[in-house]
């Protein structure tokens, strides 16, 4: 009598994908209720704290949460402000989703921001390719300030963190030297460059919609080009599931084919290239020429916009927003309820104390399933 073979279950593709897509639901949903509930108690602590110091904590959340919305023009600057922290959201989301705690956003702003500059002032161009080469020469300066340090942390296995704070350190202080000793012109009042040429100043809002919006600029389409492209990225190329695996478990990726020290290269290189972007805004959009602190802080800012959204760019734009809106609501807070913007600081502390301690309890859970595997 012939023995018969034990039969192996088949695979079932269309419900192993709908499995997937589930997981991937349920872990979109739960990045939304973590940064939600993040906003919520941050918000708490802030209201008990200006309880136990003596003030109206209703009068002063009336100003910060209704401010920004109160004049057009205090809109616009929380538009103008929003769009510089999402493209820089996005910028540090890359890398982050490797595992790879890149600060650069900072120095490849200003770097970008320079370079921008040089070209929308010194180099004379019809009006559409006045924006466009000023854009492209930043990209391709950003992706390789980002690319530095990437390859640093690739194939010298230097730490991330310290390579682009240095770095960072490094072309702001050259950004000063060459504001004041070069762009600055001769006998000018103060320390600034030329004015860019018209053809490449970013076509404001206030004119195109009659309300005065500020300097709220056209670079808002930049930055919703940018999450789009970056959600497909890492969500429906090879690269980005590179990336994602890499994040997940950079030993399994390794012994899976993946060329990491490549991938890790380039996703600091990528988000140099986005960083670049908010510098362009703020040059040919914002101010128009070079400043003096042209972001002081931002590329800060930006990191905590993306840990927030938990580096999920759909929730980025959401959460540079809130984040954007909240800085501009501290302003007016200070000027209409007498309440000193720290609490606003206050409030930003909490979390950033928040998020760190979920990156802790995420380190610990990745690091605990790596010595299960191994």
């Amino acid at each position: 009598m012939q023995a018969t073979l034990p039969t192996t279950p088949s695979f079932d593709r269309a419900a192993e994908r709908a499995r997937v897509q589930q997981e991937r639901r349920r872990s979109a949903m739960i990045d939304v209720f973590v940064t939600l509930g993040t906003i919520a108690l941050a918000l708490l602590i802030g209201f008990l704290v200006m309880l136990i110091v003596g003030k109206d904590p209703i009068l002063a959340y009336a100003s910060l949460l209704s401010g920004p919305l109160s004049r057009s023009i205090r809109t616009g600057r929380w538009i103008e402000d929003a769009t510089t922290l999402i493209i820089l959201g996005l910028s540090v989301s890359i890398p982050f989703r490797a595992r790879q705690f890149s600060l650069g956003a900072q120095g490849q702003m200003f770097m970008a921001a320079m370079v921008a500059a040089v070209v929308a002032i010194y180099l004379p161009m019809p009006p559409v390719v006045a924006v466009l080469l000023p854009l492209v020469a930043a990209m391709i300066v950003g992706f390789l300030v980002g690319l530095l340090p990437g390859l640093m942390k690739a194939y010298l296995n230097a730490n991330e963190i310290v390579s682009t704070l240095m770095l960072n350190a490094v072309i702001v202080l050259l950004y000063d030297f060459l504001l004041t000793n070069v762009f600055t012109p001769p006998g000018s009042q103060s320390l600034r460059s030329e004015l860019i040429q018209p053809n490449s100043m970013l076509l404001r809002f206030t004119p195109l919609v009659g309300v005065n919006l500020g300097r709220a600029n056209l670079a808002v389409l930049f930055a919703a080009i940018l999450v789009f492209a970056v959600w497909v990225l890492l969500n429906r190329t090879p690269f980005g599931y590179e990336i994602r695996t890499i994040g997940a478990n950079e030993k399994f990726a390794r012994y899976g084919g993946i060329n990491t020290r490549r991938t890790i290269a380039w996703s600091f290189a990528i988000g140099g290239a986005i960083a670049a972007v908010a510098g362009v805004h703020l040059v040919l959009g914002v101010h128009q020429r070079l400043i003096p602190g042209i972001a002081a802080g931002l590329g800060f800012e930006g990191i905590v916009v993306a840990l927030l959204a938990r580096n999920n760019p759909l929730l980025i734009p959401v959460t540079g927003l809130f984040y954007s809106y909240l800085r501009v609501g501290g302003d007016i807070m200070e000027q209409e309820a007498a309440v000193g913007a720290e609490i606003v600081q206050v409030i930003q502390a909490v979390i950033i104390l928040l998020l760190t301690a979920q990156v802790l309890v995420d380190y610990v859970k990745a690091r605990n399933q790596r010595v299960r595997e191994a």
